[in-house]
């Protein structure tokens, strides 16, 4: 009789379904949309192939926070439904956050497979890549034209550019002086044509032009700029604070001055731009 009811418990045990929770694998896909399962008092990880710039969560019901390449999203609130938007240097990626549900049906890690680095092609005639000190002695400062507000304001400026292997590498600096917090997010570079100034943009060469400088600055039109890379310290600039980033361009192939427009997302008082000669 023992041994009857001891084949019935484990075959009963063998016959429950598995409580494990689920780690997937995201194809990075940007026009796709994911669905993201949750569960009270636990975390879901999105771990992404390369660092995260900044997040965007369409309701306070669900606590969403990120470090380096990783995004944490936790629910505060049950049957609540949103949107997640993260941002990477290669685009948004987009999902979907369904209501906490339990715990062996929710996501407890997304992950995106490494990006394969690009195969090397070996050429007997290029040169080594520059030393870090090299490229030092390469980089140029970029200097102020005018002045640029910073009260109740968020300020651009651009500090120093380097060329290199046919691309331009400029270094900046967002000082944030509102009461607010700021999130500057993708940058966006455009070209601007034609451009005419009261003086020679010759002699403004590396020079950032001023807000009053700019705004007297006239052109026909801007075409945008394809940014190769762009990097910064920190995604969110608290009140009183500063983060320095790097943008890089192709290098302009012209030989008259180009003037080239940089701006961010709008902060309290509008855009955050400069302008740049070169």
């Amino acid at each position: 009789m023992n041994r009857i009811c001891l084949c019935f418990l484990v075959i009963a045990a063998l016959s429950c379904p598995a409580r494990a929770q689920k780690i997937q694998l995201q194809k990075p896909d940007r026009s796709q949309i994911v669905h993201v399962e949750t569960s009270l008092n636990h975390l879901t990880v999105l771990e992404m192939s390369e660092p995260v710039i900044t997040v965007a969560v369409g309701s306070s019901s669900f606590k969403v926070e990120w470090r380096e390449n990783k995004v944490f999203i936790e629910p505060n609130d049950p049957n609540v439904a949103t949107n997640l938007f993260v941002w990477t240097v290669s685009g948004r990626f987009n999902y979907e956050l369904d209501p906490a549900g339990g715990v062996p049906q929710m996501d407890f890690a997304i992950d995106q497979p490494a990006i394969d680095p690009p195969t090397a092609v070996k050429t007997a005639s290029k040169a080594p890549d520059p030393s870090p000190a090299d490229m030092l002695m390469q980089t140029k400062p970029i200097r102020l034209y005018g002045s640029v507000p910073e009260k109740n304001h968020a300020a651009l400026y651009l500090t120093d550019v380097v060329e290199h292997d046919g691309q331009l590498v400029i270094r900046y600096t967002i000082r944030n002086q509102t009461r607010k917090a700021y999130v500057p997010g993708t940058a966006q570079v455009a070209t601007v044509n034609a451009a005419h100034f009261r003086q020679s943009l010759y002699g403004l060469a590396n020079w950032q032009l001023g807000m009053g400088a700019a705004s007297d600055l006239k052109s026909s039109s801007l075409t945008t700029v394809q940014v190769t890379s762009q990097q910064i310290q920190a995604s969110r600039i608290d009140p009183g604070q500063q983060a320095s980033g790097i943008i890089t361009i192709p290098a302009p192939t012209q030989k008259a001055p180009t003037v080239l427009r940089f701006w961010f997302l709008a902060a309290a008082n509008g855009p955050v731009t400069a302008t740049l000669v070169l």
